[in-house]
């Protein structure tokens, strides 16, 4: 399978990761906000990364496919 262009690829990742990170921080960040930035990180990393790569990269790849490939 042809691979998108890149700046396509990056809009869709955009796409899904502004959001996330805004809805994940709106839902946990008044829990981590007295915890060091680094416990920060690893933990808004260790959900969104899982988010991402398994759940909402798929679902928007298969919505933007014909776009993606154009």
């Amino acid at each position: 399978m042809k691979q998108p262009p890149k700046w396509k690829f990056a809009v869709m990742v955009w796409l899904a990761i502004y959001p996330t990170i805004t809805l994940v921080t709106f839902l946990i960040g008044d829990y981590i906000k007295n915890l060091p930035l680094p416990l920060k990180t690893l933990i808004m990393t260790g959900i969104l990364f899982p988010l991402m790569v398994f759940v909402l990269l798929p679902i928007l790849r298969k919505l933007m496919g014909n776009w993606l490939n154009k």
